[in-house]
């Protein structure tokens, strides 16, 4: 879920400069296109309750960050490392997105797609999916995209593997070469399941930032967001929840999880400590998700938010934030890079064992 939050549209977009110059130097600039992963496709999907634009290489929005305050950073870093880079558009409700006035807000943006190529960044998984699905198949019309690196974040891994089986069931001429996810939900998002009731607010333990997001999140599903609600643990959970009929979905395709793991209170419940903000490590590198459905992964962990909002809510600087953290990048950079022997390497390096195992 991304949240907003009121900071001077001049001070992010220094903030967001400086950023970006930090991330180029530490993780390589090459110049888009520049290398031999000029022919690869990457796709960045965002996550629940996120407003992003939709941008190519070369269209992107003109005033404030170019892609919206999950991808700006991770886009630049990507088509730094020679990649084909697109966003696809989210917004926080139906309907299309045209601007976000905001945290880390944009506009001036050159393509404004459909609402049917639009994820709903607060409705339901599998609708979410299908408009991502569509978007992808646009890609193909348009731009003759046939094989993509999928990058989803928070919520947009799970956008992200309801599209690809969507994609599967109509015989889509698309494939996913790799698909890594960012603080994604495979299990569940601790502010999803306060929302619905499973866990209480004194989890937090008193962390006012924990408990400002439980109450914001709660707010959000009691308005009516279902992405709110279908992030808990559980609807996602357990062999009839959400994740496991997804089984065989990912097969044949790669898959890179990223954790963090920034917040901690010392003595506090382990299945909400530590956490990113909103997700747990063990969710994020989805200990307990069967072979089944997730057949070949790898994990990486860094001591990191889940977002640029929750670094800036901590008053820490940017580069702590998964999305912006250069060895997080460097990460996202090398899964897709290996993507072609990623299979042939063993199952499950850097991944936590199953519970009971």
């Amino acid at each position: 879920m991304a949240f907003k939050a009121s900071c001077g549209q001049a001070v992010r977009a220094r903030c967001i400069a400086a950023l970006l110059a930090a991330v180029a130097m530490a993780v390589g600039c090459n110049g888009g296109g520049s290398n031999d992963n000029s022919d690869q496709v990457v796709v960045i999907v965002s996550g629940g309750n996120a407003i992003s634009p939709f941008t190519t290489a070369d269209l992107y929005c003109q005033q404030g960050t170019a892609a919206g305050s999950t991808d700006t950073v991770l886009r630049e870093e990507l088509l730094n490392a020679g990649f084909t880079v697109y966003t696809s558009p989210a917004n926080a409700g139906p309907g299309q997105v045209t601007s976000d006035p905001g945290f880390e807000g944009f506009s001036d943006c050159p393509v404004v797609l459909p609402a049917s190529m639009t994820v709903d960044a607060t409705g339901d998984i599998d609708i979410a999916g299908q408009h991502l699905a569509n978007f992808l198949k646009y890609l193909k019309t348009e731009y003759g995209v046939t094989t993509v690196n999928l990058v989803g974040h928070s919520m947009g891994g799970l956008f992200s593997r309801s599209a690809i089986r969507q994609l599967q069931e109509q015989g889509a001429p698309i494939t996913v070469r790799s698909f890594t996810t960012i603080g994604s939900p495979w299990e569940g998002a601790i502010a999803g399941d306060y929302a619905v009731g499973t866990i209480p607010l004194s989890s937090c333990a008193g962390n006012k930032l924990c408990e400002g997001t439980f109450i914001a999140f709660k707010e959000l599903v009691d308005a009516g967001a279902l992405a709110g609600r279908e992030v808990s643990a559980q609807y996602l959970v357990g062999p009839n929840g959400w994740t496991e009929r997804q089984e065989n979905v990912l097969a044949g395709i790669p898959v890179v999880l990223l954790s963090g793991d920034r917040f901690m209170v010392e003595g506090g419940d382990p299945y909400v400590w530590p956490n990113d903000g909103l997700v747990t490590p063990p969710s994020a590198l989805a200990k307990d998700v069967s072979d089944t459905v997730l057949p070949h992964r790898k994990c990486i962990s860094y001591n990191d938010t889940h977002s640029l909002y929750f670094s800036e809510a901590a008053e820490l600087s940017p580069d702590t934030a998964l999305t912006a953290d250069p060895s997080a990048i460097n990460a996202v950079i090398e899964a897709i890079e290996n993507a072609d022997t990623a299979l042939q390497t063993p199952n499950r390096i850097g991944c936590p064992a199953p519970s009971g195992s």
